[in-house]
């Protein structure tokens, strides 16, 4: 790659560096890591405003023109380009007049997106698919590795697309944008000492790590899938509270909840 084309190199954060490693660890099965959101819209659309908006995203947030290499025993790097393609696919469904086949078709473009993989190496690893069912009825899916964002990234980042989507892609009145590279250099001052002998005190007496089935003879791909339970606006409410005091996503307390309930089945 020619030097010009490139903005930055910066190393990897932690998360990064696990996600990197299971990319890497099998590059033919199902990568779980690749994360997929699909938005329905109703009404008109504008196809060249959401494609402008898509650009303008690329080329606000540093880390989504990121590529991921790795050389032999090397500690991998992020090479930042300074102008990556958008990414964009078109289906039209309008023509297919039956309702059930027309969302069965488009289940079958929402699968076959969700499990086809990232090359790491070549970004932008987040693409952009329109689906069209009729006049006034679209599906929006986008799509990118986890590798690029994490929770509390992803629907900042979707909000900043609609929002760039009503401005036409003019992200001028967005509010500037903190640099990966300052999270990189703020984590390389933290005491990764102190931290390690804090988990070695809290993890004291674990030998090995816990098994909640045995293992299975073979391996088979497996799509992700979820499971949905709505809760009362009360509870909600009650566990962001919670959540918010101790200064944890309500994503953490969900986790923590789920880890004690396998503790409870598994003694």
């Amino acid at each position: 790659m020619k030097q010009s084309r490139i903005e930055d190199v910066l190393p990897l954060g932690p998360l990064q560096e696990g996600l990197l490693f299971h990319a890497q660890y099998d590059t033919e099965g199902i990568d779980p890591y690749t994360v997929q959101s699909v938005f329905h819209l109703e009404g008109d659309i504008d196809t060249e405003a959401l494609k402008a908006a898509g650009r303008a995203l690329l080329k606000r947030h540093a880390v989504l023109r990121a590529g991921f290499r790795h050389k032999g025993g090397e500690r991998p790097v992020q090479v930042i380009r300074r102008e990556v393609p958008l990414p964009w696919l078109q289906h039209d469904l309008g023509g297919i007049e039956d309702e059930e086949r027309r969302e069965k078709a488009v289940a079958r473009i929402v699968d076959e997106d969700r499990t086809r993989r990232f090359d790491m190496a070549r970004p932008p690893l987040m693409r952009f698919t329109l689906v069209r069912m009729g006049p006034r009825d679209h599906r929006l899916l986008l799509t990118k590795h986890h590798i690029l964002m994490d929770g509390w990234s992803s629907p900042i980042v979707a909000g900043e697309f609609f929002e760039l989507y009503a401005r036409g892609g003019d992200a001028s009145g967005l509010p500037p944008v903190t640099p990966y590279r300052d999270y990189l250099a703020w984590l390389a001052n933290q005491d990764t000492a102190a931290a390690e002998a804090a988990w070695r005190t809290a993890l004291v007496g674990l030998a090995e790590p816990t098994l909640l089935a045995p293992r299975a003879s073979g391996h088979a791909d497996v799509v992700p899938e979820e499971l949905s339970a709505s809760l009362s606006a009360e509870l909600t409410e009650r566990l962001t509270a919670l959540a918010r005091s101790r200064g944890w996503t309500l994503n953490t307390v969900a986790q923590g909840a789920w880890g004690l309930l396998l503790s409870s089945l598994t003694g």
